[in-house]
């Protein structure tokens, strides 16, 4: 059965653009030439029951399969009119342009304002490091909670509070597009909330593409939405559609409950 897609991208067209993307790792196929594009300053939700492949496509939009033994990836992922896997595109350059936020908070065993400044100082910032580090923590809403402490480490931080950290320390290197595995799925309701809330300020300024497994978060924060099943994409289309009238049987049975 065809894929069903229906996304309008608008007057800035797509950030980035996925066709006929296969993933394999060794023998097994996990992702079954999937095409999508991803609208500007939108957030993109990636949906669907576990091992369905959400994580796997994500991480070809910046490359991250490169550092998974035996994984390959077929088709073209175009950014910037370029294929991101044309042999000469320096996959580090692919992910300080497409940054990433994972599942558990990882921030470096260094001082909050070091994490930060880590990026900006790795490729040769010769701005105002002190200015970058305090909008990037603004942009991540926790400049209030730690002007007063940018030397403590970042393990004396909540987990929520760690998340945010990752999220500025991604977004002080500039990136056009920010991926997001599951950010909260380890965090409490509270820090939830605050999570689910920065993304709908940042997309403002960022193209945000996130895998979630939680059907409400999905449908609160994501303009589109795109179901995956068996490494298939079975429906993308604006959430709205997606949640209250799928054109997909599929679709409606898991957004509905009745499998997962």
């Amino acid at each position: 059965m065809a894929t069903t897609y229906d996304v309008r991208l608008g007057p800035e067209g797509a950030a980035l653009e996925a066709k006929n993307v296969s993933v394999f790792y060794g023998d097994k196929q996990a992702i079954d030439t999937v095409s999508l594009a991803v609208p500007k300053k939108q957030v993109v939700a990636l949906i669907g029951p576990s091992g369905c492949g959400k994580s796997t496509l994500l991480r070809c939009f910046n490359r991250m399969n490169d550092l998974v033994k035996g994984a390959r990836v077929e088709g073209d992922v175009e950014f910037r009119g370029q294929n991101l896997y044309d042999p000469n595109i320096d996959p580090v350059e692919v992910r300080r342009r497409i940054g990433m936020v994972f599942q558990k908070p990882n921030p470096f065993p260094k001082s909050i304002y070091d994490n930060v400044a880590f990026g900006p100082r790795i490729n040769r910032f010769e701005g105002n490091l002190d200015d970058l580090v305090e909008t990037s923590l603004r942009q991540a809403a926790l400049w209030d909670e730690v002007n007063d402490r940018l030397g403590e480490s970042a393990y004396a931080l909540s987990g929520g509070q760690q998340q945010r950290l990752c999220i500025a320390r991604t977004l002080a290197v500039k990136p056009e597009l920010v991926l997001m595995d599951e950010p909260a799925s380890a965090l409490d309701p509270i820090a939830t909330q605050r999570i689910e809330e920065l993304i709908y300020e940042l997309k403002e300024e960022y193209t945000i593409v996130i895998v979630t497994h939680n059907m409400q978060q999905a449908a609160r924060i994501s303009d589109y939405t795109a179901f995956l099943y068996m490494g298939k994409l079975i429906e993308y289309g604006p959430t709205d559609t997606i949640f209250t009238n799928p054109r997909e049987e599929r679709t409606e049975a898991y957004v509905t409950g009745r499998f997962g």
